[in-house]
């Protein structure tokens, strides 16, 4: 039996693009929406079609998909916004939790969380001025876990969609775990929906959450979803035998490594990506961790898919 669970598919960048995208929910359709990596922020009057290649709802592969900004400046914010409504657009994430220090160094994603004033200021400027709704997706803060306590009850005045928190600081980046502690201190001083994003990597891991919140129903994964791509499905109620977790994750491999060989220039570029997407991967062969090693010195596209064929015997 399904849960009523809305799960999210997290932004990662270098790895969650459209194609990824369409093509796990192709086969793992258990995700109810996901987060696209931020647009590169820019100044644009026109904002090519390249720049907006990824979040292009035409041709859209099935899953319902949020662009998301992180811009520091609400002129910059509204620009973009409004070019993403011409476009289609109902819904504008806003990333205010990036840990990259080349990111928060230039006072964007967590690194403008320190800036209270300056980020109710904006949102002054922008809610007035796009008709999508808007969305935020936090961290604590960048230094502190006190900063998030400075922001929440500020943005009780604006009609957010929700507000999507990954209890842990900038600074850690993903390091430690997930203050849970932090989020429940969040969820009492917040009149927004509030969604879960952070350390979701076992369907028990879910279920100790679900527990733990039972007012929360919105939540976002992204790391256990690489590393198995079967868990949301597993969250919702469903379950899979041996075989049908390898046939499953074989066809969506072969479907993903066959489009990316017809989209990237070159072996060099292809056997990066699938280098940075069997980091996660592997976690679904625990007994074949030895793998991976093969798969990361494999030279050429021979050597890597002899490896992999051997994970999937």
């Amino acid at each position: 039996m399904e849960t009523k669970h809305f799960l999210y598919l997290a932004p990662i960048r270098g790895i969650t693009d459209r194609l990824f995208r369409d093509i796990y929910h192709h086969h793992f359709p258990y995700f109810n929406a996901a987060i696209a990596p931020f647009i590169n922020p820019q100044r644009s009057i026109n904002f090519n079609n390249k720049l907006l290649a990824d979040v292009n709802p035409m041709g859209n592969g099935g899953l319902v998909t949020i662009p998301q900004l992180m811009y520091n400046t609400a002129e910059d914010f509204i620009s973009l916004g409004k070019r993403l409504e011409d476009i289609g657009y109902t819904h504008i994430n806003w990333n205010l939790g990036c840990p990259s220090p080349m990111v928060a160094n230039k006072q964007r994603g967590s690194g403008l969380l320190p800036y209270t004033d300056r980020i109710i200021e904006m949102l002054e400027e922008i809610i007035p001025a796009l008709r999508a709704e808007i969305s935020l997706k936090v961290r604590l803060g960048f230094k502190t876990p006190h900063e998030i306590h400075d922001l929440l009850p500020r943005l009780d005045q604006f009609p957010l969609k929700e507000i999507i928190i990954h209890p842990r600081i900038g600074k850690q980046l993903y390091r430690g775990r997930a203050d849970r502690q932090a989020f429940a201190d969040c969820s009492e001083v917040s009149r927004h929906l509030l969604v879960y994003n952070g350390d979701i990597n076992t369907a028990e891991d879910f279920r100790e959450l679900a527990n733990r919140f039972k007012g929360i129903d919105h939540w976002m994964i992204g790391r256990g979803a690489l590393t198995n791509p079967l868990l949301p499905g597993e969250i919702k109620g469903h379950s899979f035998t041996a075989a049908e977790r390898k046939e499953l994750l074989s066809g969506f491999h072969d479907d993903l490594y066959n489009q990316l060989q017809i989209r990237l220039s070159g072996p060099g570029h292809l056997l990066n990506r699938m280098k940075q997407i069997w980091a996660y991967l592997i976690g679904s062969f625990s007994e074949e961790k030895h793998i991976l090693k093969k798969i990361r010195k494999a030279s050429t596209t021979r050597h890597y898919e002899r490896a992999v064929a051997k994970l999937f015997q």
